[in-house]
């Protein structure tokens, strides 16, 4: 019987960071650390996977097969930016005419933003028990697997641009790091071309993405290894196959019942032996004699006693062997039963809470950008509410200077120019009661404030 193989599809998520993720991911019974990709929101993240996956920290070198891009993922991902985003950027800077909104870098400014400048995805065929006791020659036929994952993976989901891949063949089982940057087009505001990871990967278009690799990668592994391989089930709510036989418990009692059988194989060994034995002891019954005195009793010799009491603790000791394998094979089953129903539940819960968790992330960067509105906001209002006292300050000094030329200079040209300005509507009734009368005061800031405080005082009492 041909053996199913588990599939995994990992999309980098800020969650990963977690302690109880990074938990999971040391402790990851495929052999590898595939499930502590984070997401890359910066310069620094993106610096920490051209480290981690193109190992520049160690020499195993010749375990790390790039398949897409170069040794540098920085300058690939950079790369993508220029060639998708940087005619935009000019066409978006030719249409402002403000400069502090032109955008000089635009790699640099999602860097600067809560955003993630590029994502990571990790494939994985097998796990840890299908890989263990295959040789490097097999293991590095799935180059041709995962190079065929990258045109399925472009293919399926053309807007997420691919900037690097490489496969890790240092660990037990074989994965794929693939990086690339989601791009969404036609926006509103801003560039009409962005970068967009929540908007390209949603619940329903992940759950499609990870249904269509998966059914390409089983193709392309059957072609390349000539074989009629089928995938485990996979579990709803996972970005992951489920498997109840590589959880750690499991496992362990899994043992226990391997040696458990082995014991059974040597209990049935003395069955065997215990049925030929039962044969020496029907000779030895079939062939008393009775005795003289009463018919109804029969001569045994000691050896023969013997005998059928070593029987009888063979058959107790057998009986009791197969009894405790039987009681935990079934404790097994029980157990497995068990076990896969509650980490179903507990996959649709987790996946449930990160759905939430999503939700939650998506509000409060949108709370974050509308507080940055409202900051510019208010930035802006109380310049003009400076612009504004600036102009009222000009006008009053505009109104006394009438006033005083027309009321005490009697100053015909301000007269003639305050009745022009009152005719064409530039001054209002009050304004020209004040340029023609000087028994009008002309109220200072100040003083108009304070008037306002003594009517306050007065409506309180």
């Amino acid at each position: 019987m041909e053996q199913e193989l588990a599939y995994s599809f990992h999309l980098g998520s800020d969650k990963n960071k977690s302690k109880l993720a990074k938990k999971v991911a040391k402790e990851n019974l495929s052999g590898t650390t595939s499930l502590s990709n984070n997401a890359i929101q910066n310069a620094k993240d993106l610096s920490d996977v051209n480290k981690h996956n193109l190992r520049d920290y160690d020499n195993q070198r010749e375990l790390i097969r790039t398949i897409y891009g170069t040794n540098d993922i920085v300058n690939d991902v950079k790369q993508v930016y220029l060639d998708e985003f940087e005619q935009v950027r000019i066409e978006y800077n030719n249409k402002q005419t403000r400069k502090d909104r032109k955008i000089e870098d635009y790699f640099k400014k999602v860097c600067d933003s809560q955003n993630d400048i590029a994502c990571e995805i990790i494939i994985e065929l097998g796990d840890m028990d299908f890989w263990n006791d295959k040789d490097e020659r097999y293991r590095f036929k799935m180059v041709d697997v995962y190079n065929e994952q990258i045109k399925d993976l472009i293919e399926i989901v053309p807007d997420f641009k691919i900037a690097n891949a490489t496969i890790h063949f240092d660990e037990t089982s074989p994965h794929m790091h693939i990086i690339g940057v989601p791009i969404i087009e036609n926006c509103t505001r801003g560039m009409k071309k962005q970068v967009g990871k929540s908007k390209l990967f949603t619940k329903t278009s992940l759950t499609e993405i990870q249904d269509k690799m998966r059914n390409a990668c089983i193709k392309s592994y059957n072609k390349f290894y000539e074989v009629n391989t089928r995938l485990k089930e996979k579990q709803k709510g996972r970005n992951q196959d489920i498997n109840v036989k590589d959880m750690g418990d499991y496992r362990k009692i899994k043992k226990q019942l391997e040696k458990k059988e082995q014991k059974l194989e040597k209990a049935n060994t003395q069955t065997k032996e215990l049925d030929n034995t039962s044969k020496d002891i029907y000779e030895i019954l079939s062939h008393l004699k009775p005795t003289k005195l009463n018919k109804n009793n029969m001569i045994i010799s000691n050896e023969d006693v013997q005998k059928i009491k070593n029987y009888t603790e063979d058959v107790k000791d057998i009986t009791k062997t197969v009894r405790s394998v039987n009681d935990l094979n079934m404790a097994i089953k029980d157990f497995e039963h068990t076990t896969f129903e509650t980490i179903r539940e507990v996959s649709s819960l987790k996946y449930e809470i990160e759905l939430k968790d999503n939700e939650i992330d998506s509000l409060k960067k949108e709370l974050s950008t509308k507080d940055k509105i409202i900051g510019k906001l208010q930035t802006e209002k109380e310049k003009l509410k400076q612009e504004v006292q600036k102009f009222k300050g000009f006008w009053r000094n505009l109104m006394k200077q009438f006033q005083n030329k027309i009321g005490f200079d009697k100053d015909e040209h301000y007269k003639y120019v305050s009745d022009d300005l009152y005719r064409n509507g530039i001054f209002d009734d009050n304004d020209n009661e004040i340029a023609n009368n000087v028994r009008r005061k002309v109220k200072t800031p100040d003083e108009i404030a304070s008037l306002k405080d003594r009517k306050k005082n007065d409506t309180r009492f």
